[in-house]
């Protein structure tokens, strides 16, 4: 009998792709891959460390593998398994935890199966994590997650990431364009390019901090790579996103008019508190040239509630930046304390109940924000592509400059690309719109 192995991921889409890579290897070891609602004879659950829900998140989807099958090996890995592998490996039910460089390498820790008395632990030194290891996750017909960095050399004061990821480094040119065209090959329409710190692609492409290649290198030679209609940057760090790549995604054949950017604060004096690597002047430099070469770009922005010595003046002051500045929605994130962290250390801890008041505050505002962007969009043509899920009775669908539109469901639409016009808001907030031509099937 072949064994089956599910899988669970947590966080971001790097951890996506990476859980896919794994899952490959699996599948080439002989494992038949399930759901993980399913019956396993290994679930492998793959961690995350940004917030404090993926702490508890964790104990439960332990407790749901085992409710499915008690007998089964338990394994998890990434992040949190990076910098907290005991606390991990003292859930009842936990066989193994594997760090950052082990991870990639399950299927060897993996012999006979049997169920631990307690945890095993393997986990680095996080000095040690310094290869790479490439990898790109299909999840459903029409995207794909294409990791071309991983690790981070940014000290941010709230941040764990350097912890559990390690040092900045990247994949070969030739291999993320190896894996582009592998992707394109099974007629997925778009990739996202995905990494911790994605603008430092080139450094440690050799494994040290040499450079070959730069991001704007990375993105000129993916956009020639046939097949591939479309190509989206995930997450870039403003002071890492330089006019020249602005202005070939706005010539691009392939690459679309999106861009999400973490701010973290409209203050000044909360940025050096977080030691981001840039002021918001910055910020306003960047959402200025985007939007002067590719006016219906779509922009996406982090942000940060709550961080320790975040008065109201300081709160109200990003509130206001982001109010004026010309942007599509928000990623509103309440500050949580992370250990290690150098802010889990500072004075001027602002209270629970201020932190969510101001987090519900700035979800409004991303409301009216992507509001405002769907509105200024109606009347004009676009390019859709359809997802594959069938959402009671309707198709969703995402424009290249990413509104989301919806459809009476039809089956033959499912990862076609259609040019459409934008006509209406629906009640729910999605764009209706009308069929112009089809594109691509």
């Amino acid at each position: 009998m072949r064994k089956k192995v599910a899988f669970y991921t947590l966080g971001c889409k790097l951890n996506f792709s990476e859980t896919s890579t794994i899952a490959r290897g699996f599948t080439d070891e002989g494992f038949d891959r399930v759901d993980f609602s399913e019956r396993a004879d290994i679930y492998v659950i793959n961690t995350c460390s940004v917030t404090e829900n993926a702490d508890k998140r964790f104990k439960s989807i332990v407790k749901q593998a085992q409710k499915v099958n008690s007998e089964a090996f338990v394994a998890a890995v990434g992040c949190y398994a990076q910098l907290k592998p005991q606390e991990l490996a003292d859930v009842h039910g936990v066989d193994l935890v594997l760090g950052a460089t082990e991870k990639f390498k399950i299927t060897d820790y993996i012999n006979d199966l049997s169920k631990n008395d307690f945890g095993e632990v393997h986990s680095c030194e996080i000095e040690e994590a310094d290869f790479y290891v490439g990898s790109y996750s299909i999840g459903d017909r029409t995207r794909a997650f294409l990791k071309v960095q991983d690790g981070c050399d940014y000290k941010c004061t709230y941040c764990t990431i350097p912890l559990a990821r390690g040092i900045s480094r990247s994949d070969t040119m030739e291999s993320v364009l190896q894996n582009a065209r592998e992707i394109s090959s099974q007629n997925i329409k778009e990739i996202v390019l995905t990494g911790v710190n994605i603008g430092d692609y080139g450094k440690g492409e050799f494994g040290n901090k040499k450079h070959e290649h730069t991001f704007l290198d990375l993105v000129t030679e993916l956009d020639k790579v046939e097949g591939i209609e479309r190509l989206r940057i995930s997450s870039i760090e403003p002071n890492l996103l330089k006019n020249e790549t602005i202005d070939l995604v706005s010539k691009s054949r392939a690459f679309v008019p999106h861009f999400h950017i973490p701010l973290q604060s409209g203050s000044n004096e909360i940025l050096k508190k977080m030691k981001r690597r840039y002021m918001r002047e910055l910020y306003v430099d960047r959402v200025s040239k985007i939007k002067e070469v590719m006016p219906h770009a779509c922009i996406g922005v982090d942000v940060i509630v709550g961080f320790p010595g975040e008065t109201e003046t300081h709160f109200l002051e990003t509130y206001n930046f982001l109010n004026e500045l010309d942007i599509s929605y928000l990623h509103v994130f309440t500050y949580s304390e992370r250990d290690n962290t150098e802010a889990a250390e500072m004075d001027g801890v602002v209270p629970m109940n201020v932190r969510s008041k101001r987090s519900k505050m700035l979800r409004g505002l991303s409301v009216k924000k992507r509001r405002a962007f769907y509105e200024s969009q109606l009347g004009t043509l676009r390019t859709v592509l359809f997802e594959s899920e069938n959402k009671e009775g309707y198709i969703n669908g995402f424009t290249e400059n990413y509104i989301k539109v919806k459809a009476p469901w039809n089956p033959e639409l499912v990862n076609t690309l259609h040019q459409v016009e934008l006509a209406k808001i629906d009640d729910d907030g999605l764009v209706r719109f009308e069929f112009v031509e089809l594109l691509s099937h």
